[in-house]
């Protein structure tokens, strides 16, 4: 068998509203409950279990997408009003990059200060 990620525990002080909120700007849908978690699972089957934390050190998740599935969660980043930035110091904000193979992302935070991406992987692999 393969190696694969299966999932991976995203501390949250609302676990729901942070599941939705990345489930709504990746247009896909919260999972049921299991156990105190509240998972969002994507299409290559890696869930990441939102857990309750007083307090959280902010992570970096980053997601590869389609160049349409990338417009429309860019779409949905804008139309919220959500700082986006070039890179992950987040010093170049409203800009997206571009790698010089062709791929582009984003930069964004969530409720609880992760530093989420957003990449396509246009001309090989995100970068």
């Amino acid at each position: 068998m393969a190696i694969e990620l299966n999932h991976t525990i995203v501390p949250a002080r609302d676990p729901k509203a942070s599941a939705r909120f990345l489930a709504g700007i990746l247009g896909i849908e919260v999972g049921a409950p299991v156990s105190h978690f509240t998972p969002v699972t994507l299409d290559n089957q890696v869930t990441l279990d939102y857990d309750h934390a007083d307090e959280v050190i902010p992570h970096h998740y980053a997601f590869a997408v389609s160049g349409a599935e990338f417009e429309a969660a860019f779409g949905r980043i804008r139309d919220a009003g959500i700082t986006y930035y070039a890179d992950p110091a987040c010093r170049q904000a409203g800009q997206v990059y571009a790698s010089k193979s062709g791929n582009r992302g984003t930069y964004f935070r969530d409720p609880d200060g992760h530093l989420m991406e957003i990449l396509t992987a246009i001309g090989g692999a995100p970068s």
